[in-house]
């Protein structure tokens, strides 16, 4: 199984403008499109989590080793 990184962009509810992105990175044996189509079930599962935000699009990618290098892995608001 190789590492793969659900891309999330999810938009608080009481303020739809207010939008981020949210990477959760999971193990997948497959490819990129069959993960994107696998994915309702891990967003549900975020969202029921944080109510405040809802899922508003997604795609995967392969995690990239330098892609938060020097910064705490949290994406910025807005």
């Amino acid at each position: 199984m190789n590492p793969i990184d659900l891309i999330v962009t999810v938009c608080a509810v009481l303020s739809p403008a207010t939008c981020e992105e949210q990477h959760l990175v999971f193990n997948w044996n497959g490819s990129l499109q069959q993960c994107a189509m696998a994915a309702p079930p891990y967003i549900a599962q975020w969202v029921g989590e944080h109510p405040k935000w809802t899922a508003v699009r997604w795609r995967c990618e392969y995690p990239h080793s330098n892609d938060h290098a020097g910064t705490d892995g949290k994406p910025s608001a807005g």
